[in-house]
């Protein structure tokens, strides 16, 4: 088959491109907004797009079987509408003329990296755009995959490691909230897998799955990390309207850490049933402790 994986150099994307070298003999389409940045040594087509852009992303999808779509805006989830990075305009709008485009051009296939909440009709905007972008795949009539994966740890990402960075390196490690706020954590592996075998399963359409694996606590979290890594800190709660105050100045900077849309977005509470997925795909999460332990020296 021909995959393309959208986004497919960002923290989900390039796992799953790692995984279908790994696993297989099929040809990998990758979009990118730098095709001159290659990882893979020339083992992937690197196709120039941008979402929304259905010109760019034609030339990415002919002749495809299978578009697994991972687009994210950058320095997610701060949005900076000035520029075009909000759900609305990517995971809504953007995957909507992605699903669109992919049709036109007889894909067969849509697996949609959607996100934990989805499909429960939530008012935040985050949800509002996930709903959206699930229900033009859907009405497209393209066979598809909705996964939508709670907290996703790895080497790459930005939010399990800021809390690594914070139990190396701070006398104290902030947390925004009580402390109680449940996540799911997954192994981007784990997601990667899922994914992959959603491209190929010949089974796998018109389905949603929930990935997570255990179910924590921040503060569970923040301790599995100090475990890890053989250093205990004690944890020091922020309340959430206070940090929404502390974080209005960073607005002014070219990639902010945090907003006060932002502190919504990580302190909801969202349950999750990973057992569906697990049950499906023939494997649970590992434990966080066991994931952390692959990548942290």
């Amino acid at each position: 088959m021909r995959i393309v994986v959208t986004g497919g150099t960002g923290f989900i994307g390039r796992e799953v491109v790692d995984r279908l070298l790994e696993s297989g003999s099929d040809e990998v389409v990758v979009t990118t907004r730098n095709p001159e940045q290659d990882p893979w040594g020339g083992r992937v087509r690197l196709v120039q797009a941008f979402a929304g852009d259905h010109v760019s992303l034609g030339k990415a999808f002919m002749a495809a079987d299978v578009v697994v779509h991972a687009i994210q805006f950058p320095n997610h989830p701060v949005e900076d509408p000035s520029r075009g990075r909000t759900y609305l305009e990517v995971d809504g709008k953007g995957t909507t003329v992605a699903a669109q485009t992919a049709k036109k051009l007889g894909v067969r296939r849509f697996v949609y990296l959607s996100g934990a909440g989805a499909g429960q009709g939530r008012p935040q905007p985050w949800f509002r755009a996930k709903d959206m972008a699930e229900a033009a795949i859907a009405n497209a009539g393209l066979e598809h995959v909705f996964l939508r994966p709670s907290w996703i740890y790895g080497p790459r990402d930005r939010s399990m490691n800021r809390f690594v960075f914070f139990c190396r390196r701070l006398p104290v490690v902030p947390v925004i909230g009580d402390g109680r706020t449940p996540v799911y954590p997954i192994s981007v592996k784990d997601v990667a897998r899922c994914v992959v075998e959603s491209a190929r399963r010949a089974d796998a359409t018109a389905r949603a799955f929930e990935l997570g694996g255990k179910r924590m606590t921040m503060d569970e979290v923040v301790r599995t990390i100090q475990a890890v890594l053989g250093r205990r800190r004690p944890l020091l709660h922020h309340p959430v309207g206070l940090m929404k105050l502390l974080v209005l100045p960073m607005q002014l900077l070219p990639q902010p850490m945090l907003s006060a849309s932002a502190i919504d977005f990580i302190t909801q509470e969202v349950e999750i049933d990973p057992r569906p997925a697990a049950e499906y795909f023939g494997f649970p999460s590992r434990p966080l402790a066991d994931g952390l332990r692959e990548y942290l020296p």
